[in-house]
This record gives C-alpha cells, structure tokens and sequence, in this order.
C-alpha cells in the first residue's frame, strides 16, 4: 500500500509511501490518508498522530497524470476528504519532514500542530506556476504567519524554502539532521502519553477556535476560484507543458 499506519505506544503514524513517484498522491491514497486520519481519531489508544513520508521526501504533490485523468469535482474531491480529516483531528498531529513538501505537501504543514523538517527539505507552493491558485486556506494562513511581502514569495513567485526557512517563518517548529527527524517527532508525540487526553484535545480545539470559521470562509472562496483556474487556458497550457516535458508558454495570454 502507499500509505501505511501502525499504532505503537499511543501514537498513530501514518506514512506516505510511494518512494518510486517521489511519494506524488493519487486520489486513492488521499481516500487512504483521511480513512487513516478518521481511524486515529476514534482509537482511545491513540493519544497523538505522527505524519511522515520516506527517506528523502516528504510528497512531491498531486500526482498531475491522476489529477488530470480524474480532476476533482473540488469539495467532493479526494483532497477535500483528506484535509477535512486532518483539519478535523482533535488529536494533536505531528509531521516529520524530509526531502521536498511540495505544493498540498507544504499546504497540509500549515494544518498540522507540530511540524519538524530537515536540514535537506525543501519546500514549495508552485500553483501560479500550473495556472492555479492557492488551496485550503493557504492564501489566509501563510500571510499571516510571515507577512505579505514573503508571502508573495511563496505564493506568486513559488520559491522555494529551505527547512531553516520553513522555522523561521512560523511554518516549522525545528530544523533537525534528517537521521534525527522522525525520531524527534516520535519523542514529542509519546510525550502526550502522559498528559490528559481531554485537557489536550480541549486546548487544541480553543487554539483553532478563533480562526476556525476564518478558515472555512477563505477555503470556499479559494474553492471557487481554483475551480475556474482548473479549466483555464493557462492551466490547460502548464499541465500540457509538464507531460511534453517542456518550458510553458504564456506569452499568448
């Protein structure tokens, strides 16, 4: 399977696994990754969650030739479900990060309560660069948490951002050697072994309490435009110009 789960000693991991396509999510892994997200949060067990990837690589993204086989009809869309799942975990969620987060790889850190990266990650959001537009609120959290002008970096340009980048930004917690990642994220999921379930998950609810109708109102909005984006020429032209492995040209529009 390309996503994997185990449970051991109160925290779920959950482990994108696809290594030979860069760990790029299909619409099926990404039903996976909410079934694994909604398992984890029903299981008493399961005290936190830790999100990973592979050696090397967080994701790559979408998987563009399944995105552009099925395109998502949006809120019914396989990422829909996923980020519901995971904006929707009363647990706290750690992600462990090696290698690229790339465009909804870097989109669901700024949903996660805990984010430790590498010192060799690299993360991007290029949806200008395929025609589209930022997803899941991003266009409300990443200003917030470095500023317009930086956001306009990451957002318009697409550049991408080194692990010390992601942490002194306010995406990351900590940059780590990359052996030390996901080890370092284990410790602080097992630390809420030992605290009280009801006090954590009724402080991380008041923590999002305040940005939580923010963020619903900003994804539909977001929603709607990344729709129309989607059956755009410009989009139309990026994702021809990435199965022809070529430079896109938007001189003509």
């Amino acid at each position: 399977m390309s996503i994997r789960t185990a449970t051991l000693n109160g925290v779920a991991t959950i482990e994108i696994a696809r290594p030979e396509k860069k760990n790029a999510i299909t619409g099926a892994m990404y039903m996976q990754l909410a079934a694994a997200f909604d398992a984890a949060r029903e299981d008493k067990a399961v005290r936190a969650v830790l999100l990973t990837g592979q050696p090397g690589i967080f994701t790559s993204g979408n998987d563009i030739d399944d995105f552009v086989k099925r395109p998502p009809s949006l809120a019914e869309a396989p990422s829909f479900a996923f980020m519901k799942a995971l904006m929707g975990c009363d647990k706290p969620v750690i992600a462990a990060v090696t290698g690229a987060a790339i465009g909804i790889g870097t989109t669901m850190l700024l949903h996660c309560d805990f984010v430790f990266v590498s010192d060799e990650a690299r993360l991007a959001m290029p949806f200008v660069s395929l025609g589209l537009v930022p997803e899941f609120a991003s266009s409300l959290i990443v200003p917030r948490l470095m500023g317009n002008v930086r956001a306009a970096e990451k957002l318009l340009l697409g550049e991408p951002f080194t692990g010390a980048d992601a942490v002194e930004c306010g995406i990351a917690n900590a940059v780590l050697p990359a052996a030390e990642v996901v080890r370092h994220a284990r410790r602080i999921a097992e630390r809420f072994n030992a605290l009280p379930p009801g006090a954590v998950q009724e402080t991380k609810r008041l923590l999002h309490r305040s940005r939580s109708a923010l963020l619903i109102e900003r994804i539909g909005v977001e929603n709607q435009a990344f729709g129309a984006r989607l059956q755009s020429p410009e989009a139309k032209e990026a994702f021809s110009a990435f199965f022809e492995k070529r430079k896109p040209d938007f001189s003509r529009f």
